[in-house]
């Protein structure tokens, strides 16, 4: 079998901290008899070291020419850009790497490496994000790029971009778990020490990334949840954990965490839906039961909007174990849901009283 090959420009300047995110994650990508999934190699502009912003050298063994053999690119940060940062135009050197990219391959850019995707073109029209220190200069300098400064990756298909340093773990994760399923991604991200998921939408600059110790936190009801997910969760609930009213708690919450607590719930109901779905044959009714969206149509609606596809396509294409899914894989209940599509649960707003089940009220 032939490995998806992922190549990681380095640029003069380069974070080398961001140079071994892609190493490190499509690296510890492994399949059920432990064999490799992703061939990772380097190029540079030109083969030979290539001067970090650290007080030293990464030797890169390949060219531009690498780039052509290409499944996905990834483009890390760099601190000197030169006229990508400060006029948004290429170089006539780096045009004519990218130049090698072939149609159809996969582009990931990590922090500042987004601003080469939008000077070479590839992100005009579609979301994208950079970290956000530098998101008003990014926008200003590439108006047809529609940027979301308040998110930690974008996931536009074929093109995808993160936030800032740490947020391209994230990104990589999440393009495993596109690529092979929860459990591949969730195993690389033990093996990383990183939590296995963070949802793209999530904001990547919150006042208090990390709660004052005189002020509390809201660990513990988010500890609570996460053993009651199939059961209804009431904010007022959650509150009640840490001794705050509702309106204090949902505050805190989102202080701490950039989401809501039903955004946060939502979200850690479907990545149990991905484990229940690549690793057991139950019927969609009880996977609906057991991650707490109640029937298979409002299933169906949140993993649609989240993941893109249908529960009964995720299971077809990732079954941790092979073989057929359950006996309800022919069709999931509910008719189809596009991609904006929204569960039968509705969220509630910070206060609101009560919503069906599949939410926190």
């Amino acid at each position: 079998m032939t490995l998806h090959r992922v190549v990681v420009l380095a640029l003069t300047g380069l974070l080398p901290f961001e140079l071994g995110i892609p190493h490190r994650i499509f690296g510890r990508a492994k399949g059920p008899a432990g064999e490799p999934l992703y061939e990772i190699l380097t190029c540079a502009l030109a083969a030979g070291p290539v001067r970090t912003d650290a007080d030293f050298a990464v030797q890169v063994e390949h060219g531009p020419e690498l780039l052509a053999t290409a499944d996905t690119v990834v483009v890390p940060a760099s601190y000197e850009l030169g006229p990508v940062y400060e006029e948004g135009r290429l170089s006539g050197e780096l045009a004519a790497a990218l130049a090698h990219i072939r149609p159809g391959t996969r582009l990931v850019s990590i922090c500042t490496g987004g601003y080469v995707l939008a000077a070479a073109g590839f992100l005009d029209g579609r979301p994208a994000t950079t970290h956000w220190f530098h998101a008003e200069h990014f926008q200003r300098l590439f108006p047809s790029v529609r940027v979301d400064a308040d998110v930690l990756y974008t996931d536009d298909g074929d093109v995808l971009t993160s936030a800032g340093v740490a947020a391209g773990i994230d990104l990589c994760l999440h393009i495993v778990r596109r690529d092979h399923g929860a459990a591949v991604a969730n195993d690389v991200a033990r093996r990383t020490v990183v939590p296995p998921h963070r949802d793209g939408g999530q904001a990547q600059f919150v006042e208090r990334p990390v709660p004052q110790p005189q002020l509390a936190s809201t660990a513990a009801a988010r500890a609570w949840v996460l053993d009651r997910l199939h059961e209804p969760v009431r904010l007022v609930d959650l509150a009640r954990q840490e001794a705050m009213s509702v309106r204090t708690f949902t505050r805190r919450f989102r202080e701490e965490a950039g989401i809501s607590p039903g955004e946060w719930i939502v979200g850690q109901r479907v990545e149990r839906a991905r484990w229940l779905l690549e690793r057991t044959d139950l019927p969609m009714e009880q996977v609906a039961r057991e991650t707490g969206f109640g029937t298979a149509q409002s299933l169906r609606k949140h993993v649609q909007a989240a993941l893109g596809v249908s529960p009964t396509a995720y299971r077809r294409t990732f079954r941790a174990a092979g073989g057929d899914a359950g006996p309800d894989a022919g069709a999931d209940a509910g008719g189809d849901a596009g991609r904006d599509g929204r569960g039968s649960g509705n969220l509630p707003s910070p206060d609101g009283p009560s919503v069906d089940a599949g939410s926190v009220h």
